[in-house]
This record gives C-alpha cells, structure tokens and sequence, in this order.
C-alpha cells in the first residue's frame, strides 16, 4: 500500500520505517530540510536500536523515501498518517498546534481519490471529529485560492472523500522497533467500515507476526472502536502504567521505614496474575515524553468536564517527591551536600536512548546545584554523542572511571545494561568516600559491599 507519514520524531520515523520494511511504498514528511537531508543520507536524527538498518535497507530496496513536500505526501498515500509533537502546555493540556497545521496541510493538498487520515500522534479525546473540521478548513481554504486565481470565476469543486482514523501507538523509546513487530495489540478508532478495512489490510504482515521475535505466536489482536474509545486507551495505558510505578514507589518508601526489601515484596505480588510483575521496579520516579505528558493531559481532561482525578494527581505528586528521594539519601550518608562531588550515572530518563525529557536526572541535577554540590554525570549515549548541548550545572565525563575520580559519592539514576560490569573496584579507589545510591535498585549489593562500597538502594 501507498502509505504518508507526517512527522519524523520517535513515533513518526519509527512507524514510517518499519511499515516500508514490511513492504508498503513509504514517504516520509518533515518540514526541517537539515533533517531530511540527513534521513536521505541514511543517517537516523534519533537513537533507537535496530532503526538506521531498517531505514538504509528500506531506502535502497526503494519502499523508504524522505521529503520536505507535503503535496506530494499527500497525493502518493492511500494512508497519511499524522505523526507530529503534542507536546504539553503550562497547563497540562497538549499543544496541538502542529497537528492542527498537517491537518489544515492535508486539506490544502487533498483533491481525488480516498484516503484514509490516521491520527498517530497522541492527541486529546475527541480530536478524531477536530481534525475532520481542520482538513475540511483546508479544503474550503483552497477552493478560495482557486477562486482568487480564476479571477472571480466558480471553479470545479474540490473533491476530497476521506475518513479519520485513530491509532494510537504504544511504543517504548529503546525497544520501539521491537514493539511495532510484536506489539500487545493494535487499536483501530473510526466509524467508517471502509478505513478500517484499509487500515486492517495495512496491518496484515504484523497482525500475522511475519516480523516478529516469535512468528508461531497467535496472531495480534486488534481493537476496533470509535474514535473517542482509541484516543481514551492510549491515555488510560499510560495512566495505568505511571500509576502503578508510582505504587511501587510508595511502598519502597514503607519497606524502608520497617525493613522489609521492596524487590522481594514486588516478586511475590507480581506473581499475582491479576498483578503481574511488569512496571513494579521501585526507583527514582518515571519521566519522558510520554508518561508525563499523557498523565497530565488525562488530568485535565477531566478537569474541563468537571471531574477531580484525585488519584491520577495523587500518582503525579508520589512521582515529584520520589525524584529527591536519592537527595535524602545522599543527606544521610554525607551529611552536608555542599561542597562535595556528586557522580551521576546515567542522563536519560531510560536506557537505550538519547530522550533527556523530564528526565529524574535534570531534577537531580537542579537539586544538587541548589544544595552547593559539584555534579559530574556519565552517560552511554550523551557523554559520547555530544547531546550534553544545554545542559547546565553538571560536568559531562567520556567514561566511568573519569566520573568516580573525587567523587564523594555516586547515584545510579538510568539502568543501562554496561553499568552492570563496569569496574567498580577500580571506580572505588578514586572516589573520596565510597557511596553509592542505586537510584533503580539495578546492581548487585553483595559485589559492591565485598569491594567497600556503602550501598544504599530504594526500598532495598
């Protein structure tokens, strides 16, 4: 199938390469020329494991191009997608700004044959029924310019027969080309019989799992709803999941206070089916892209209908306190902060990316800074990339051995897997005082105490 993908960022490029992998004619749009022009290249804007190959091998095989021209986009795909930023406002609720402009863009450019218009990006619940207004503006918008130039003459109508379909996407930023092949479902939100079966056709190499880890697997289970239904799961996933992270967090802080070991009480309630274990590793609060800005915009959905989402407020507030709870417990090993040197391990908000948004280590950070403290940090990605541009207040070393030199004390803040064989005796020997705060409770106790270290973990 012919298929339009507005937006490059993590969802958009994603989306868009694994689609053309899976054999479609793929085009994607981004108005940053600099970009495209480095996409064209073979070279991915963003770090994802397994994407550059996908995108060069897609490219070459010609189903993959890149282009600043949205008309032309817009007239190759039977499917455009809409995969721009919503990114949250001081209030709480997305910008929508961008969504608005492909949108409006779309109708601008629409003029014969059916498409199907999918929302991609993570959008406010009723923003299906919105963005058919927008395409339509954009349509009357054109048939006005087309009177203009026609010096006051009635021009043909514009045909434009289109449906809008959500389809909320639920990838994980460093395992989101693994998500799109083996996904736990995929949602389809619209009332046209007619766009659902395109967008099911689209889907049949994953729905089958031609891709997948596992292709013996049944095969993927897809939701069809309205379109309100499709924008409210993907808000109610991430609630739930924040949620439940924030959870397991209040009660790390519980067992710290009797005693109890916050992975072993996780184990044994994760082992309940209607529990499960996933989402239940204490630490130092979630962030990114996604959690917060979804939580946020679910909270204040709710406020403009007159609702108070007191627990979803209370998941936020549990978040914010969970962040300085490595400032805490820096304060009971080294009494005064000031003065001292702080190591960080780990900048982003997760492994496996370069995503610093609301990332626990920037409030870390700002805290530190606050308290009189020096702080270094290394990270995997951003010490080695030069993606450190605009952060303040923190020295960026290029390995772990350089961070650990003076330092009075280390907090592990993202769980990348090459932390858990660095070689902590050397680390420990330039270290001024040997502290360290497992900030994800990710590495061994037992190693780390046999070469000296005071270990000290979240609810561990």
């Amino acid at each position: 199938m012919r298929v339009c993908v507005i937006g490059t960022g993590y969802v958009g490029l994603v989306t868009g390469v694994c689609l053309a992998h899976s054999g479609h004619h793929v085009i994607c749009i981004d108005n940053n020329e600099e970009k495209v022009k480095l996409m064209k290249a073979g070279q991915s804007p963003i770090y994802e494991p397994g994407l550059s190959e996908l995108m060069q091998s897609s490219a070459q095989s010609g189903r993959l191009e890149f282009s600043t021209d949205l008309g032309a986009g817009v007239k190759h795909g039977e499917i455009l997608f809409i995969a721009v930023g919503t990114p949250p406002l001081p209030t709480g609720e997305s910008d929508t700004r961008y969504v608005e402009a492909v949108a409006r863009g779309i109708g601008v450019h629409l003029n014969g044959g059916y498409k199907v218009i999918v929302n991609k990006s993570t959008v406010p619940i009723g923003s299906g029924d919105w963005v058919r207004r927008i395409v339509l503006d954009g349509i009357e918008e054109r048939q006005k310019t087309l009177v203009t130039a026609g010096g006051g003459g009635v021009p043909e109508p514009i045909h434009a027969d289109f449906d809008v379909v959500s389809n909320p996407e639920f990838l994980r930023e460093g395992s989101a080309v693994y998500d799109t092949f083996n996904p736990d479902r995929i949602v389809l939100g619209s009332n046209s019989k007619k766009a659902i079966a395109m967008m099911q056709e689209l889907y049949i190499p994953i729905v089958e799992r031609k891709f997948a880890d596992d292709p013996s697997l049944p095969h993927v289970p897809v939701v069809v709803t309205d379109l309100s239904s499709a924008e409210m799961i993907k808000y109610a996933a991430n609630a739930f999941l924040a949620v439940k992270i924030s959870f397991i967090n209040e009660v790390a802080n519980i067992c710290d206070r009797v005693g109890a070991d916050v992975t072993q009480v996780a184990r044994g309630i994760g082992l309940d089916s209607r529990i499960g274990s996933k989402f239940l590793q204490s630490g130092i609060g979630w962030g990114g892209s996604c959690f917060p800005k979804d939580v946020s915009a679910l909270i204040h959905t709710a406020d403009d209908y007159g609702f108070q989402t007191e627990l979803l407020n209370a998941a936020v507030h549990v978040n914010q306190r969970q962040r300085v709870i490595a400032i805490e417990k820096l304060q009971h090993e080294l009494k005064i902060l000031k003065g001292k040197t702080i190591g960080l391990l780990g900048l982003t908000f997760k492994p496996d990316t370069d995503d610093m948004r609301d990332a626990p280590s920037l409030t870390l950070i700002e805290q530190l800074n606050r308290l009189g403290a020096k702080v270094k940090a290394y990270d995997p990605i951003v010490s080695q990339s030069g993606l450190s541009h605009g952060l303040t207040g923190v020295i960026i070393e290029t390995d772990p051995e350089m961070l650990a030199d003076g330092c009075d004390a280390l907090v592990l803040v993202t769980d990348w897997k090459e932390f858990l064989s660095l070689n902590y005796e050397k680390m420990a020997k330039s270290m001024f005082n040997k502290v360290l705060i497992d900030g994800r409770n990710f590495l061994s106790r037992e190693a780390l105490e046999e070469i000296g270290f005071r270990y000290v973990g979240i609810g561990h």
